[in-house]
């Protein structure tokens, strides 16, 4: 049966986005694409119909993990506009998020597999590295900082850096001693040289 061109474009969004999740559960190059296709409910003919090639999804599914990784941020923003950064801190370094693996940060989830993938792979990441930094340094500009760049470079990689550590360890308690020790180096970062430092929601 012929597939309608809206019907055709709904699949390739469902297919962009499942593999959004499982390429951050299992890596780009954890799961194949009869699988991918399958957490979609469709078959594995129907990709190259849809789309180039696995690369040219990872690429698309890594753009769709970045939007979703910044509506987090977003939202935690507008939720708390008292104390946006202690916000984004507060969802971002929690257990919850060390748990999210199909929902969590693409960079902690794929950043070292990104790294091995061709460049468009890495253009999408590092896109993404940049909304993430531009957001940070419009935070940590409000505290006064001449320099807002450099201190979200370090802050945003204490963040990731964090969460990584966090995850690959069996230790529970020490995953969140390991998270709320850079929460608590974050916000110290942020506050240098502000006579009004955050904190933690």
């Amino acid at each position: 049966m012929r597939v309608s061109r809206e019907k055709a474009a709904e699949n390739r969004e469902t297919v962009i986005n499942v593999a959004s999740r499982l390429f951050r559960e299992h890596g780009f190059d954890g799961i194949g694409l009869k699988d991918l296709m399958k957490g979609a409910g469709l078959t594995q003919g129907a990709f190259y119909k849809q789309f180039a090639s696995k690369e040219d999804l990872a690429v698309l599914a890594s753009r769709r993990a970045f939007e979703s990784a910044s509506h987090r941020w977003s939202d935690a923003i507008e939720a708390h506009p008292e104390n946006p950064l202690g916000a984004v801190l507060a969802f971002y370094l929690s257990m919850d998020h060390r748990e999210e693996k199909m929902e969590g940060c693409p960079i902690v989830g794929l950043g070292s597999d990104a790294a091995r993938q061709g460049s468009d792979v890495k253009s999408s990441f590092e896109d993404g590295v940049k909304t993430h930094l531009e957001v940070l340094g419009e935070l940590v500009g409000k505290s006064g900082d001449a320099e807002p760049n450099s201190k979200a470079m370090s802050i945003l990689s204490t963040m990731i850096g964090a969460q990584v550590l966090a995850r690959v360890v069996n230790d529970k308690k020490l995953s969140s001693q390991i998270l709320h020790a850079a929460a608590q180096s974050v916000l110290a970062q942020a506050s240098a040289g502000s006579d009004e430092p955050g904190s933690v929601q």
